[in-house]
């Protein structure tokens, strides 16, 4: 079975709008950023990073460019859907965020298995 860690309260992620979560190691470091996404009750999880750019997806800390279930790489205006993570318009069209399993208990969201 894998580790489950909790990374947020459902609530913490407006329907339609996306969170930045740091998973942490044993160590309290920063080991990852993860982009956490929300349309309705489906709660989802990516990698922070543009497939193309290989940079941050949020803009400032936890601040995130969204447009109709989009986000959008400001680094060159990738447009990745919320809802899968595939790539719609830009550089990486056809790519994919890189999806990292979570699941909702209750009022929280955690982390399946290890990033």
């Amino acid at each position: 079975m894998g580790v489950t860690k909790t990374l947020c309260k459902i609530n913490d992620i407006a329907d339609g709008g996306a969170i930045e979560v740091g998973v942490i190691d044993e160590r309290d470091a920063v080991r990852d950023s993860l982009m956490l996404t929300r349309c309705g009750a489906a709660v989802r999880a990516y990698r922070n990073v543009c497939p193309h750019a290989g940079r941050r997806l949020d803009w400032a800390p936890n601040q995130f460019l969204i447009e109709d279930g989009h986000v959008i790489c400001t680094a060159h205006g990738a447009m990745f859907r919320l809802d899968s993570g595939e790539c719609v318009s830009g550089p990486c069209r056809g790519a994919s965020l890189a999806a990292v399993p979570v699941e909702s208990i209750g009022d929280e969201v955690v982390l399946v298995g290890d990033v």
